[in-house]
């Protein structure tokens, strides 16, 4: 049996914990789908679980998968200025 794979895009944010060690991970586009790790990319390893199980219910219930319009890359950047 042959499966096909349809792939969605997702904005996810990270943003550091402010009273505990670790991030905190979430995707604005599915209300209450988050997660949490130690590091960055724990974070991201775990919201990408959280968000693969959450799409699951949604296709179990039978409702559509949303996709936001546009999709928006924000990364931190440092610059360096002579002082």
């Amino acid at each position: 049996m042959m499966w096909s794979m349809k792939f969605y895009s997702f904005e996810i944010v990270i943003e550091k914990e402010p009273e505990d060690e670790g991030y905190l991970s979430y995707c604005p586009t599915l209300p209450g789908c988050f997660s949490d790790g130690l590091s960055i990319e724990e974070a991201r390893r775990n919201i990408r679980e959280a968000i693969h199980q959450h799409l699951s219910v949604l296709i179990e219930q039978g409702e559509e998968i949303p996709q936001s319009d546009s999709i928006v890359h924000v990364e931190e950047l440092s610059v360096g200025f002579p002082s």
